[in-house]
């Protein structure tokens, strides 16, 4: 049986932070963040901080016109309302999609909150697998932050009967390795950037002077990484604060093929893998 037949084709998912819209150079350019994006290639993004809406007469959805730009669907979960505008995350893709579930995450704080962390939950289809994605961004608070990890891997999102193998969770988690929110995520997700075969995982923050990383794709066990890794160029060290993050993925295919002999289908319907020797 070909390796070949056992995989899908790869595909690119990106989790990007987009400031608001706003640059180091204190512009606000959601075009700059689409030209981004454009050149990531990426079938799947996951982004945090989006502006949505239009605060005066005349002004354009930023939000609408960044996907309408990319050519790209929206799904967007607001975590702060302030006069007729949104803010909060979103998801773009280029495949066929549905929005199963968007809410917030759990909070310490026993007043109201300005903004509400949440997660959102998109299934995309790309050449016929259905690939469910998980986009959060998490507290600057520890303890806060700890809830909300646990609540992802949690009964509510990855761990949903719902929410099949293969699914992504991605995002700014705010959560550099050695955090404990960290670990929790990754002792039951692999971590893209740790699986990349060309060289150590780099940070994402800040685009200035990056030490920190906050930005993470996590993946099941039947998602294969083929690279990972922060896009640096000067175009991303400007556009936010943030770099973005793109995860070349492809998902392992165990189904039979129409070259497989009968006695591989026989071993395939039995569980077992007649490639695995």
């Amino acid at each position: 049986m070909n390796h070949s037949d056992k995989q899908g084709r790869p595909f690119r998912i990106l989790t990007y932070n987009v400031h608001r819209w706003l640059g180091t150079d204190r512009k606000v350019s959601p075009t700059r963040i689409a030209e981004v994006i454009a050149s990531c290639e990426a079938d799947i993004v996951a982004l945090q901080e989006v502006r949505v809406g239009r605060t005066r007469a005349g002004e354009i959805d930023q939000a609408a016109t960044v996907a309408d730009r990319l050519g790209m669907d929206l799904y967007f979960q607001p975590t702060i309302r302030i006069l007729g505008e949104q803010y909060g995350i979103a998801v773009l893709s280029k495949h066929p999609a549905r929005l199963v579930k968007s809410g917030r995450l759990p909070t310490q704080s026993t007043k109201p909150s300005f903004e509400k962390r949440s997660a959102l939950w998109v299934c995309t289809e790309i050449d016929g697998q259905k690939v469910n994605v998980i986009n959060a961004h998490l507290s600057l608070r520890s303890g806060e932050r700890r809830t909300q990890a646990n609540a992802l891997v949690g009964s509510d999102w990855i761990s949903h009967p719902e929410c099949a193998d293969p699914a992504v969770l991605l995002g700014d988690f705010n959560a550099p390795p050695y955090s404990r929110s960290y670990r929790m995520i990754a002792n039951r997700l692999q971590d893209a950037q740790l699986s990349n075969s060309h060289g150590e995982p780099q940070p994402t923050f800040h685009t200035r002077a990056p030490v920190l990383r906050l930005d993470h794709v996590f993946v099941t066990k039947s998602v294969e990484v083929v690279n990972a890794g922060p896009v640096r160029n000067p175009l991303t060290r400007v556009a936010s604060d943030h770099f973005p993050l793109l995860a070349e993925l492809r998902v392992r295919n165990h189904q039979v093929s129409e070259r497989t002999s009968e006695p591989e289908r026989e071993l395939l319907s039995s569980g077992h893998d007649p490639a695995l020797k």
